[in-house]
């Protein structure tokens, strides 16, 4: 990966966004992380879980803030049917008493920090994003594989979505992941990314990514290389 951009198309449909970039390289592997620190993450994690609880101002998950300007935000730009935010998903288990489980310490982390803001928060194998990776409006037909699925879905006409040289890497901003550049347990370089549609949660997506980049530095005992805030103003971000 060379560049994190953002392009002219995302910026006129949200220009009060903001993202926080994390680049972490030599991670350890998930099998390498040890027992005391799982322990460690599963306990932040379960206590994310609980302070989610205080988004919750509504038994309809559609009513609760976080998601309903998540679920404004989808309708300018083409889904899939049915597609959601990523933090919608999260809160929903947290609603229906189902809470977020451990699965890696890497996605620990960043589901951690998501239920904490109640921001979305994705991760990439930064080794297995081809070029740029550009978020933009679509023309369509761009190469996607799912992760977890065998056929193939490219995006649709007008469909937001982060792109590299090679085709999707999300669809949908931030709906679904592809297999090709999934963060997986071995990888040792990753590109982090907390984003935030509404223009008064600047300062919530600067102190969430600061939290991202200090738990994936002791538990992962990472290199962070890069930490910047993405806006209108700062629209790219050099990683290489």
């Amino acid at each position: 990966m060379d560049r994190f951009v953002t392009e002219d198309s995302f910026w006129k449909l949200f220009p009060g966004a903001s993202f926080g970039i994390v680049i972490a390289r030599n991670m350890l592997p998930a099998e390498d992380v040890p027992e005391d620190d799982r322990k460690e993450l599963s306990d932040l994690l379960r206590r994310a879980n609980a302070r989610a609880e205080r988004f919750l101002t509504s038994s309809t998950i559609s009513e609760i803030e976080p998601v309903k300007v998540w679920r404004e935000a989808y309708r300018r730009f083409k889904t899939k049917r049915g597609a959601r935010c990523s933090i919608e998903n999260l809160l929903k288990r947290v609603l229906k008493d189902h809470p977020v489980e451990p699965i890696s310490p890497a996605v620990d982390i960043y589901n951690t920090i998501s239920l904490e803001y109640a921001l979305p928060l994705g991760g990439e194998d930064l080794d297995a994003v081809r070029g740029d990776m550009r978020l933009c409006v679509t023309d369509g037909g761009d190469a996607f594989l799912p992760l977890g699925e065998d056929e193939t879905d490219p995006t649709l006409p007008g469909e937001l979505a982060y792109l590299d040289d090679e085709g999707t890497v999300c669809r949908c901003w931030n709906w679904r992941d592809g297999q090709r550049t999934a963060l997986r347990d071995d990888s040792r370089n990753a590109f982090l990314i907390v984003e935030c549609v509404d223009p008064e949660r600047r300062d919530d997506c600067a102190a969430a990514t600061n939290d991202l980049a200090r738990l994936v530095k002791h538990y992962l005992h990472a290199d962070i290389t890069v930490k910047e805030i993405v806006t209108a103003e700062n629209r790219r971000v050099d990683v290489s």
